[in-house]
């Protein structure tokens, strides 16, 4: 799989990436200057961001949705799937993370597949090689949330708290999501699969950056998400 970003050709105008955003003001405006080229609809929603987040997204050209306080990263990418869904040239919604750990190349190749092969979810998973390494608790970590979620829900992945996904029109109606905080992961996954629309898994590259690692959830935090989810 190449690792370089395909030539834009052009942007695309019926794909629009949602991005949940809080304190990532140093990085948002890369994120987004590195989607520009290949997306015409870049929908940031800031959710009570108290670092500049939102004038840096606003700077560099994305739909800006604000939450006057924090939320949750649930809260916020319900927000920016209603957004996109109300816009009737939003064929697919790419979710996509803040913090730089996402590639492009790999959203792209996500949505080429949604639509060669017409399946309505494409999940990213990063166990489906070995390009990406977490490190060992982390991992066992992730894991654990996938078996978690396989249990709870229809479909059988290999990765469940990644945030890049592809949605089609017809499967991001069917999303409500509740849990407001990271719980969500495992909720969207099975609100998606009780569409009963074809999904597909897509091998990618997370990329965990001394920034992206400072950022992320401690492994006590992703304890604390497996608790929540099999309490609720």
């Amino acid at each position: 799989m190449s690792s370089s970003v395909p030539a834009p050709s052009p942007a695309d105008p019926r794909a629009w990436v949602v991005i949940p955003l809080y304190n990532e003001a140093s990085v948002i405006g890369g994120v987004i200057e590195s989607l520009k080229p290949h997306f015409t609809h870049i929908v940031c929603v800031d959710d009570g961001s108290s670092d500049g987040s939102a004038a840096e997204a606003a700077a560099a050209g994305a739909h800006l949705v604000q939450h006057p306080v924090n939320l949750g990263q649930g809260a916020a990418l319900q927000t920016g799937i209603d957004f996109a869904l109300a816009h009737p040239e939003c064929d697919y919604i790419v979710t996509f993370d803040a913090d730089g750990q996402h590639r492009v190349e790999d959203a792209l190749g996500m949505l080429q597949l949604a639509r060669d092969e017409d399946v309505a979810i494409v999940f990213g998973s990063r166990f489906l090689d070995d390009r990406t390494n977490p490190g060992w608790m982390k991992k066992v970590i992730l894991k654990t949330a996938v078996w978690v979620t396989n249990l709870t829900t229809s479909l059988k992945l290999t990765d469940a708290h990644n945030g890049l996904r592809v949605i089609r029109r017809d499967a991001a109606e069917g999303i409500e999501l509740k849990q407001d905080r990271m719980a969500h992961a495992t909720e969207i996954v099975l609100e998606l699969g009780r569409t009963r629309l074809p999904w597909k898994e897509y091998p990618v590259e997370l990329l965990y950056t001394d920034y992206s690692k400072a950022k992320g959830q401690s492994v006590l935090n992703s304890v604390n998400i497996l608790v929540d989810l099999v309490v609720r």
